[in-house]
């Protein structure tokens, strides 16, 4: 089954509706434009129930197929918030609100999933119930978890639940997923380095917190290169070097480290915040300093189960000819997560083709995707809860 020749005929009208919501960028829990706009379309479409404010922003609506009996019950997930990105593209749509970007495709995923309601109500061509799910705060707001927090699994009875991203680099219109984790653990730490500070002429009289630093940072890397088996993935990045003074004379009392730790496996995960922590504390005694460490687990990693992961492909392959079945997982991290520890499911990726990557001032979504993202998600509920 190819693009589906309804949601084709929709093309422009999503599109429309995209670049609507591109050009109103909103943040994090703050989507008050975004959420109801979703939720005035998904009654317009004709769903059987609409229910806002589910994880404090999210809109869920409720699709019944042909059969009076209940069947079934699949999720489809899109999320709605943007990032804190100051736009460069130029487009006549830009965003009108300077600081604000949908820089990741997450309007471009609101509108296929809106897409795709519209089809799934229109032709009802499915026996079950298709329960199609618009999350906030996605980018470090664990919107997902807030979901499934508020009862989002057993409320709406899911049994299923499937995801999508566009994926930068890869032609539009191709798919690609593999088994297994997909998208890592994103953990973040802040570590503040405890000295005496004076006069940078007189460094025997200080503990000098620069100097410490950055032997941490350095002493950080052996995480990857020394402690966790090299046919393992850990990154362990410092991206944050603030000191208290900016003067080129004076040794700060205080350096603050800020980064982030990602893995893919819950084992490694352990390993690598149990060696920072060591590392940062020894290293700093070892100078006659000290260290705060504040570590902060943030989503857990992303994981296809086999059964749902090659359903997913199926599908994939029966919208856009091929998929790829065994994409590099990305250290990226992804909120959809929560909602895959709590029930099967899968999280696939569509070709955005060769664009700027996302989180990219110039990134954009490409809107020749949205046939085969629409097409995809009405797919997995017509394929998997077939009409008699």
């Amino acid at each position: 089954m190819p693009v589906k020749n309804r949601l084709a005929e929709m093309q422009d009208e999503i599109t429309a509706l995209r670049r609507d919501i591109h050009e109103h960028p909103e943040l994090m829990y703050d989507l008050p434009r975004t959420s109801a706009l979703v939720a005035d379309k998904l009654r317009a479409f004709g769903c059987d129930e609409v229910v806002e404010r589910i994880g404090r922003c999210g809109v869920v609506g409720v699709i019944n197929g042909k059969s009076d009996s209940r069947g079934r019950v699949i999720g489809l997930r899109a999320d709605m918030d943007a990032l804190p990105i100051l736009e460069a593209t130029g487009l006549p749509y830009a965003s009108k609100h300077k600081g604000k970007m949908h820089a990741c495709g997450h309007d471009g995923h609101t509108a296929m999933l809106l897409g795709a309601a519209r089809y799934l109500a229109e032709t009802r061509n499915f026996d079950g119930t298709a329960v199609v799910i618009f999350q906030p705060a996605e980018e470090g707001g664990a919107g997902g978890k807030a979901m499934v927090d508020d009862g989002l699994m057993d409320r709406f009875g899911i049994e299923e639940v499937y995801g999508m991203h566009n994926m930068p680099g890869l032609p539009v219109g191709s798919f690609a997923i593999r088994t297994g984790p997909i998208m890592a653990a994103t953990d973040d730490f802040d570590i503040d380095v405890i000295g005496k500070g004076g006069h940078a002429a007189k460094p025997h009289e200080c503990i000098d917190t620069t100097l410490v630093a950055s032997h941490i940072v350095v002493a950080l890397q052996s995480i990857a290169s020394r402690t966790i088996d090299p046919l393992r993935q850990v990154v362990v990045s410092v991206c944050t070097f603030r000191t208290e003074s900016e003067a080129s004379n004076v040794i700060p009392p205080r350096v603050l480290l800020r980064g982030t730790v990602r893995t893919l496996e819950e084992k490694v995960r352990q390993t690598a915040e149990a060696r920072l922590k060591e590392i940062v504390a020894h290293t700093a005694r070892a100078f006659g300093a000290r260290a705060e460490i504040d570590y902060r687990r943030g989503y857990p990693v992303t994981e296809n189960r086999p059964a749902e992961a090659e359903f997913a492909a199926t599908v994939a392959e029966a919208v856009a000819g091929s998929v790829n079945r065994d994409v590099a997982p990305m250290m990226g991290g992804e909120d959809f997560s929560f909602m895959l520890n709590e029930r099967p499911g899968a999280y696939i990726f569509l070709g955005n083709g060769d664009t700027a990557m996302v989180h990219h001032p110039e990134y954009n979504f490409s809107d020749e995707a949205i046939p085969f993202g629409c097409s995809w998600f009405a797919e997995i509920v017509e394929t998997r809860m077939p009409a008699a």
